[in-house]
């Protein structure tokens, strides 16, 4: 395995960022929250709330806008999957479009935070449906890809089932935090999925 981040390929390295950027703002976030905050009785976004958490709410909003941008190349990075298979290379197209529309959706929830109310609403939710839509796009179109690692596409597939069960069942905050970070262990699989495609590439040429 490449232990030198500089020869990894684009997908790995933008989908390590994606997740410590994520995780570092909102852990810092959090830190400035001046009130208990869980993920039981709190939205992700009430971390960016001005109204709530005046300071931390710089470092949640920042936290967003970097972490979308960094979606941004993680999804143009799996073009190291596209095969010969029409089918498939047309649905993972699709699936890093939609993805890309999904990552500049998280940045607008970082611009628009939820203290300003309709706007942050609609960029949450045009998030929430778009990283739907991929999850069921790139698993679909690299399901028969020999490299791909099946148990991802269980993965992947599952965090849509479960997403949507506890909405039904349970709603509130929980499900929106199973979601945020379930499609953050997507990111981190696929990377990794991606990491050794590149290596066993590598290993065909010598």
């Amino acid at each position: 395995m490449k232990l030198n981040p500089r020869k990894w390929p684009l997908a790995t390295l933008s989908g390590v960022l994606v997740i410590l950027l994520y995780c570092v703002f909102t852990l810092i976030s959090w830190a400035f929250y001046p009130e208990p905050f869980s993920p039981w009785n709190n939205y992700l976004s009430r971390l960016g709330n001005f109204d709530y958490s005046p300071f931390g709410a710089y470092f949640y909003n920042l936290g967003c806008v970097l972490t979308g941008a960094a979606l941004v190349p993680f999804f143009l990075g799996l073009n190291k999957w596209h095969s010969e298979e029409r089918l498939s290379k047309i649905l993972l197209i699709g699936g890093q479009i939609v993805g890309i529309l999904s990552a500049i959706a998280l940045i607008m929830i970082g611009i628009f935070s939820e203290d300003q109310g309709s706007p942050h609403m609609t960029a949450s939710s045009t998030f929430f449906v778009l990283n739907f839509i991929v999850l069921i796009l790139i698993n679909v179109a690299l399901l028969w890809h020999p490299k791909f690692l099946k148990v991802i596409a269980v993965y992947g597939f599952s965090i849509n089932v479960l997403s949507l069960g506890f909405e039904l069942a349970v709603g509130g905050p929980f499900v929106e935090w199973f979601t945020v970070f379930g499609s953050f262990g997507f990111v981190a699989l696929l990377s990794f999925n991606t990491l050794s495609l590149d290596l066993r590439i590598e290993t065909i040429e010598k």
